[in-house]
């Protein structure tokens, strides 16, 4: 097999790569946010249930989380497994797992923003909700913006795990090719694929948060 056709099937899995990449993000990052929020509540079963939730989803591998949701519906349900569910419980694993470590992410920015901006807020009127999104939020986005940038590439990378429950991603493209040409070549490409989406994504993050050098600490 010729370097043109490894180099267009390596694309063809990166094309799942990417999709489980931006289902992953598109979940993630909201579902973050009420999971933040419960953790700092006055609730206190509240917060112990997303303290809980945190700790399991951190403190467990990603690989076992996809084990658990792709085959408790059988083993617990009695549901049949198809084709469809190895995808399913592996957009499934990676939205909860990275809310899980977006949502302290969150944690720790809402709480470094200072008492007097809600006092502030307060004494001009505003609602707890206009507070959090017109005063609390753009300047959380900015202080965390720097650890969201390191947990979107390692992403990036974490996506490889996919191959462990069949999902056909790069990865599982480059580890077939490898062992049926007998050659190390469709792994430097896929590291090269890999490396090139991770430098777009740092110029991207890098981008946004030169747009939000107006919020100054």
């Amino acid at each position: 097999m010729d370097l043109a056709t490894m180099t267009g099937m390596l694309v063809q899995g990166f094309g799942t790569t990417l999709a489980l990449f931006a289902l992953t993000l598109v979940g993630s990052i909201p579902l973050g946010v009420p999971i933040a929020l419960a953790r700092m509540s006055r609730f206190r079963p509240l917060a112990l249930l997303a303290r809980a939730f945190i700790s399991v989803l951190r403190g467990t591998p990603l690989m076992l989380q996809m084990f658990a949701i792709y085959f408790a519906p059988f083993y617990v349900f009695g549901i049949e497994l198809t084709p469809a569910s190895k995808w399913q419980a592996c957009v499934v694993a990676f939205i909860v797992n990275y809310a899980a470590y977006f949502a302290e992410i969150y944690r720790s920015g809402i709480q470094s923003v200072p008492r007097g901006q809600y006092e502030a807020a307060e004494v001009l009127g505003y609602s707890s909700s206009q507070t959090f999104f017109r005063i609390v939020l753009p300047q959380v986005v900015k202080k965390v913006l720097p650890s969201m940038g390191n947990e979107i590439i390692t992403l990036v990378k974490d996506t490889s795990l996919a191959f462990s429950i069949g999902v056909a991603e790069m990865f599982s493209t480059a580890k077939a090719l490898v062992a049926s040409q007998v050659s190390m070549a469709p792994f430097a490409i896929a590291a090269v694929l890999y490396w090139v989406f991770n430098f777009i994504v740092e110029l991207a993050l890098g981008a946004v948060e030169k747009k939000l050098d107006y919020y100054h600490d």
